[in-house]
C-alpha cells in the first residue's frame, strides 16, 4: 500500500474553479464514505476549505486510486471530471509528507504562516477518525504535520504580524478605508471560525468603529459569539435585517459557506451609502452584479490574494527558515516510518525461522533421546546460531533499504519467498 494526495488549490486553479469544487463541511462525511467504498482506497481524509479541496489516502493501485478519487470529487461537486482533472495536484508517497507538512506550516497559504489551516486539518482528521476512514497511518501523518506546523510558528517569524486570513482581510480593508472607518458601522455576516477572527481583529484594530453587527442565520450562534468576545460595540442580528444593516454600514465582511449569494444587488439598491464589501466566501457569497452599483466596491478572495502577496513580501524571508524545519520534520517522520516498516517484516521473518527450528526439534525429539539435557540444549543453541547467521544479512538489508523502492521490492520478495 502507498500514500497519495489529490487536490485542487489556489496555486494551480482559478477562484472560479475553486468555488465550484468546494464541498461544504456537513457533506464531508458522505465524501469519506464514498472514498472508502472504492476498491483501491483503504484510508482517507478529506478537507475542503475556501482555497483547497483535497483527498489524502492510503491506496493500492496508483492509477486506479486516481480514477476513484477523481470520480468521487466529480460526484461530490456535481462537476464533470473533465472540468477539473487537468488542475489536479497529485503527490505520492514521500511527496505526500512534504506536501502536507508544508500545508500545515502555512507555506502554501495565501497568508504565509496563517493559523487557520491548522484548525482545518485537525477538524478534517477528527471527522475521518469519527467516520472510521482514517487508520493509524493517516492519523500519524496528520498529527505529525500539525505538530510540525505549530513548531514552525513557534520558532520562526512566519506568523508574526498578520497571522490569519481573517486578520489580513481586515487589515487590507481598514487600510483602504483609512479615516473613513471612524464612527462607521460594520457588518460581519456569519458566526463561524472565520467570522470570529474577523470580528476580533476589527475590534482590536478598528478603534474608531461605532458598531460591529454579527449577522447570522442562527441568531443564537451569533449571540454566543458576542458573549464570548464581550465588547460593548457588538450588536447581534438575524439575516432578516440584512438589507437595512448594509444600508447603514460603511464596511461589511461576508464569512459564510453557501451555494447561493446572501448579499444581492436588490438588497443594496435602495441605499446611497458608500460600502466596501469583502467577500470571503468560496463559493462567492456576494452576487457579482453588486459592482454595477456606483456606491458599492466589492473585494473577493482573488483580489485579497494579490494584495496580501504584495503587503507580506517580507514574510518570505521567514519562509526559508520554515522550510528547513519542515524538511527536518518530514525526514524524521519518514525515518520513523521506515524503522517501523522494517521492524515489522524483520520480526515476522525471525518468528518464521524460530518456528521452523522449534518444529524441527520437536519432530526429531526421538533422534535426540540418547542425549543428555545439556547436550540437547547445545544442539538447540547450535541450530539457532546457524539460523540466526543465515537470517542476519536479509534482516540487515531489509532495515537499511526500508522506505526506498528497493526496500519495497525486498519486502515483497521476502513475503513471497517465505510466505509471510
Amino acid at each position: 500500500m502507498a500514500l497519495i494526495s489529490v487536490g485542487i488549490d489556489h496555486e494551480h486553479a482559478s477562484l472560479d474553479l475553486l468555488e465550484r469544487v468546494t464541498v461544504l463541511e456537513h457533506e464531508w462525511s458522505k465524501v469519506l464514505r464514498t472514498l472508502l467504498s472504492q476498491r483501491n482506497i483503504h484510508e482517507a481524509v478529506f478537507v475542503s476549505t475556501c482555497l483547497r479541496t483535497e483527498v489524502v489516502a492510503v491506496i493500492d493501485r496508483f492509477h486506479g486510486a486516481i480514477e476513484e478519487i477523481t470520480a468521487t470529487l466529480s460526484e461530490a461537486t456535481g462537476l464533470d471530471a473533465a472540468q477539473f482533472e487537468d488542475k489536479l495536484t497529485v503527490h505520492f508517497d514521500r511527496g505526500v509528507a512534504n506536501h502536507l507538512f508544508g500545508v500545515a506550516a502555512g507555506l502554501k497559504s495565501v497568508v504565509p504562516g496563517e493559523f487557520e489551516i491548522l484548525g482545518q486539518l485537525r477538524r478534517a482528521l477528527e471527522l475521518a477518525v469519527e467516520e472510521h476512514t482514517a487508520g493509524a497511518e493517516l492519523t500519524e501523518l496528520f498529527q505529525r504535520a500539525i505538530t510540525s506546523g505549530r513548531r514552525v510558528r513557534a520558532e520562526t517569524a512566519i506568523a508574526r504580524g498578520t497571522t490569519s486570513f481573517a486578520h489580513a482581510s481586515v487589515t487590507m480593508a481598514l487600510q483602504e478605508l483609512g479615516h473613513a472607518i471612524e464612527g462607521a458601522n460594520v457588518v460581519v455576516i456569519g458566526a463561524g471560525q472565520l467570522a470570529s477572527g474577523v470580528v476580533k481583529t476589527l475590534l482590536d484594530e478598528g478603534r474608531g468603529l461605532a458598531t460591529v453587527t454579527i449577522c447570522n442565520r442562527t441568531v443564537d450562534r451569533a449571540d454566543a459569539l458576542a458573549r464570548e468576545i464581550d465588547d460593548p460595540r457588538l450588536v447581534v442580528s438575524g439575516l432578516g435585517d440584512l438589507a437595512d444593516l448594509l444600508g447603514a454600514a460603511r464596511l461589511a465582511f461576508v464569512c459564510v459557506e453557501t451555494t447561493t449569494p446572501v448579499v444581492t444587488r436588490e438588497q443594496l439598491a435602495r441605499s446611497g451609502q458608500r460600502l466596501l464589501l469583502v467577500d470571503l466566501g468560496v463559493p462567492r457569497a456576494v452576487a457579482v452584479d453588486v459592482e454595477q452599483l456606483a456606491n458599492v466596491h466589492r473585494v473577493d478572495i482573488g483580489d485579497l490574494h494579490v494584495r496580501i502577496e504584495q503587503a507580506l513580501g517580507e514574510r518570505h524571508d521567514a519562509a526559508d527558515e520554515a522550510r528547513v524545519i519542515v524538511e527536518h520534520d518530514v525526514e524524521k517522520y519518514l525515518q520513523d516510518q521506515r524503522a517501523r516498516g522494517a521492524a515489522a517484516i524483520v520480526s515476522e521473518l525471525r518468528e518464521y525461522f524460530d518456528e521452523i527450528v522449534e518444529t524441527e526439534l520437536s519432530r526429531r525429539e526421538g533422534d535426540l533421546a540418547e542425549l543428555s539435557a545439556e547436550q540437547r540444549e547445545k544442539v538447540r543453541s547450535l541450530i539457532r546460531s546457524v539460523v540466526a547467521k543465515i537470517a542476519h544479512r536479509p534482516t540487515v538489508a531489509l532495515k537499511e533499504s526500508a522506505g526506498t523502492d528497493q526496500g519495497i521490492r525486498l519486502n515483497e520478495a521476502t513475503r513471497a519467498l517465505f510466505d509471510l
